[in-house]
């Protein structure tokens, strides 16, 4: 199973469908699990953290005509740029994600993503990581790129939700007490049952927990 796959020929797996948006695997088996999502909000789509897939367009097409590609972390423009200039849209970046573009128009947002009444939290802001998240509290939509997932590699064997290996330690505070009908993450299919529950949970007992493959590794690095 390769780790991360490139050919955007593929055809890709939906995952993650409801009424205001979609989530797809561009590459389902790859170990990465690299979801992607378009959100539909008053018949503009926003497709976020994009990895490209054959006939992709023909989804975003189901629920409106794109408005925008969003990026939520530095390390996420993956097919961003591609898809952005194919729908001839800005590419929207929040204004602390210190990304160079090339080729399409750059929006800078901050507190809300442009005219769509998404909140959006700060969760990093450092030299090795900035991300960010949305959050829809009338709709109780909560899209989080990487601070928390539920590919296995993020999660212990009894977590359905996992903080990422490397912030185990420090998940951020700005997940606390949020309430979300659903959870759409940058690595695997999202939760969409007691998505509160399993997000405190999550946060709770990141530092006590840890994914065996985070495991594995420091063992790895002891013993050299």
């Amino acid at each position: 199973m390769p780790l991360k796959e490139t050919d955007a020929s593929n055809t890709y797996r939906e995952i993650d469908r409801w009424d205001g948006g979609v989530g797809w695997l561009a590459h389902p088996d790859e170990t990465m699990e690299r979801a992607s999502h378009a959100l539909s909000i008053d018949g503009d789509v926003w497709v976020i953290d994009p990895v490209d897939a054959s006939s992709i367009d023909e989804l975003f097409a189901e629920f409106g005509t794109v408005a925008g590609v969003v990026v939520l972390l530095d390390r996420h423009m993956r097919d961003a740029e591609a898809v952005a200039q194919r729908h001839d849209v800005p590419l929207y970046l929040p204004t602390w994600v210190r990304r160079s573009v090339s080729g399409v128009p750059v929006r800078r947002f901050g507190t809300t993503l442009a005219d769509t009444g998404l909140r959006v939290l700060k969760l990093f802001d450092n030299p090795a990581w900035q991300e960010a998240a949305l959050y829809d509290e009338t709709g109780g939509t909560l899209v989080v790129p990487e601070s928390v997932g539920t590919a296995d590699y993020f999660r212990t064997g009894h977590e359905r939700l996992g903080v990422h290996p490397i912030i185990r330690l420090f998940p951020p505070d700005e997940l606390r007490g949020l309430t979300p009908k659903r959870i759409l993450v940058g690595h695997g299919p999202g939760v969409f049952d007691d998505a509160p529950v399993t997000l405190a949970d999550a946060l709770d007992g990141s530092r006590r927990r840890y994914p065996s493959l985070l495991v594995e590794t420091v063992r790895g690095f002891v013993s050299m």
